[in-house]
């Protein structure tokens, strides 16, 4: 099988180090031609995965067509905003055959959808999967055990997909509730923002676990009102993720949140790095989608308020946690 890997950063970097070292030829693409050159020769990824060598058998191409013409299996690995962008270009001809599994995680602005909504609507109904889970690609690449979740409609495919990504390092597990996964890696970086910020102001650690508990019965809310199954949320891509990206400190989303929560501003952050930071886009997302759906999101709300009107962090983390009489599973 020829797979091909849309996005050269962090964590689809990481994904064509896993394969090679099953001895597969990935391809990974990337958007801006001089970069990709520049990694092709040196073999290294110095913004997104520095300190790791890219071996000869991962292909690097910035030709999206001819990528995409080649591959057998898709792998969409570009920020969640730009999956549309990617898509589009890729277009609905020349698709018989070809299959997609998505690895972003996010909800787009504007339209409110996720990545498999995206796919579908700009390239019909192709064979999709996502995989989604509690992945810090650095820890991935270094072979440190990870487990994540694959879920799709097909069975056949995502049973596909877990045999070609399975390695002693690197486990899968199946589901069928494609946007119960997806929503849970989408919405633990608004939550894993929201850990930032109490750390970064000095809360104790009774503070940061009421919010982890608190998100995760959030993200259900919303799922379960998008019509996900609640229990997908207590699973690797609900519950699992927002542990690791809530606790690592390798987590931009919740690095951001720290930021925030020493009294820095948001775009003097995001000018800092060059990573894109999902939480960010995604925060403003959820916010109308919660609101769409009629569903109470009070750590996103916070979290909304304080990076995009301008409340002031302490007084929004006291508010959330004197929130007065609530049934805990509410």
């Amino acid at each position: 099988m020829k797979i091909a890997i849309l996005g050269d950063g962090g964590w689809g970097t990481t994904l064509a180090l896993l394969l090679s070292g099953k001895g597969l030829r990935p391809v990974l693409w990337g958007v801006f031609p001089a970069y990709v050159e520049e990694v092709r020769k040196k073999r290294k990824n110095p913004k997104f995965l520095p300190g790791f060598k890219i071996p000869e058998s991962v292909i690097l191409d910035s030709d999206l067509r001819r990528v995409v013409h080649r591959a057998d299996l898709i792998v969409l690995a570009a920020p969640s905003q730009y999956v549309r962008g990617v898509a589009r270009k890729i277009g609905r001809n020349d698709l018989e055959g070809k299959s997609f599994v998505s690895v972003a995680k996010g909800i787009e602005t504007g339209t409110l959808c996720v990545p498999s909504e995206v796919v579908r609507e700009e390239l019909g109904a192709v064979p999709f999967c996502v995989l989604s889970g509690p992945t810090i690609a650095r820890e991935v690449a270094l072979k440190m055990p990870a487990a994540v979740s694959v879920a799709s409609k097909n069975e056949k495919l995502r049973r596909q997909v877990r045999e070609i990504f399975t390695t002693p390092y690197f486990s899968l597990y199946e589901s069928d509730d494609v946007l119960g996964v997806e929503l849970g890696g989408a919405i633990k970086n608004v939550i894993a923002i929201s850990a930032g910020i109490v750390e970064g102001l000095g809360s104790g650690s009774n503070t940061r676990a009421a919010l982890f508990a608190r998100g995760v019965a959030e993200m259900a809310r919303l799922g379960k009102a998008k019509g996900a199954k609640r229990e997908t949320f207590m699973g690797l891509s609900g519950l699992g993720d927002l542990a690791t990206t809530c606790l690592s400190p390798h987590s931009r989303n919740r690095w951001l949140g720290e930021e925030i929560g020493k009294g820095k501003k948001l775009k003097d952050i995001l000018k800092s790095t060059e990573m894109v930071v999902e939480g960010v886009d995604t925060c403003r997302s959820a916010y109308k989608l919660a609101r769409r759906c009629r569903v109470r999101m009070p750590i996103t709300e916070a979290v909304y308020g304080i990076l995009f009107r301008g409340r002031d962090p302490r007084a929004a983390v006291d508010a959330l946690m004197k929130r007065g009489f609530h049934h805990e599973l509410d």
